[in-house]
């Protein structure tokens, strides 16, 4: 049976709280959006350049939320697996890294993970990730991809209509002032921004809600508001997280 498109973009925790207990959360989060008992979950790290401690990491902590079949997908040199898009079709989660938006977009293009990456979407496999691999699944946002400072990033791969602003936390982040500067300038579309532990939840193209691994944090709908301003609407995020024991 086919399930209706999901794509989890999710904020990581960069500088997580004293006494934080839920490290690698949106992995489980997005799977149990995939709405099976035994998920077959694949690591896309491309942004990462396929980084071993990513890849490492990444079987440590799915393991940790259940019995899981898991993978990762790996470019670099070559593909891991001898028919990528056969192999991503069969997965329920696919689950893609933070680190370069411009360089995954760059490999995947080349290999037509683009193309392939929308046949899963469109199968009903739920596509998530953090960072980069939030940013990626929009029309655009703010990358520090280039290098220190920021910059937009415009061809992402458009699945949603929104542009897409991470890391948004109060305080000494510059990618939220950035973000509200490109939108109220008309260089990004009106988009969705999340704080640091929020996943954006979008069912098919529509905002559905905001998930939390942190409490009291938000998501916020960023828009032109005028004379290059913008207007910032705050989402509290839901808490969703294992239950003790």
């Amino acid at each position: 049976m086919i399930r209706e498109p999901q794509i989890l973009a999710c904020s990581g925790v960069l500088y997580p709280p004293e006494g934080f207990a839920h490290v690698g959360v949106q992995i489980w989060q997005a799977r149990q959006l995939a709405g099976v008992p035994r998920p077959r979950m694949c690591l896309v790290p491309t942004a990462t350049g396929d980084a071993r401690e990513q890849i490492d990491g990444w079987y440590r902590l799915a393991a940790t939320f259940g019995d899981a079949e898991l993978s990762h997908l790996q470019l670099f040199t070559q593909p891991n697996v001898p028919d990528v898009r056969a192999h991503l079709l069969s997965q329920d989660v696919l689950f893609v890294s933070g680190g370069s938006v411009v360089n995954l977009l760059a490999v995947w293009r080349a290999h037509r993970l683009d193309e392939i990456m929308r046949e899963c979407w469109e199968a009903g496999v739920v596509l998530a990730g953090q960072s980069a691999g939030s940013l990626c699944w929009h029309v655009g946002g703010v990358t520090d991809s280039f290098g220190d400072a920021l910059d937009p990033v415009h061809d992402c791969l458009g699945f949603l209509p929104f542009s897409n602003g991470v890391h948004d936390d109060l305080g000494d982040q510059p990618r939220r002032d950035t973000y509200r500067r490109l939108v109220g300038g008309g260089t990004l579309p009106p988009g969705y921004a999340s704080e640091d532990g929020v996943a954006l939840h979008y069912v098919g193209t529509r905002f559905h809600e905001a998930l939390s691994v942190l409490p009291g944090r938000n998501a916020w709908f960023v828009e032109p508001d005028g004379d290059g301003a913008s207007r910032e609407t705050a989402i509290p995020a839901r808490l969703w997280v294992p239950r003790a024991g």
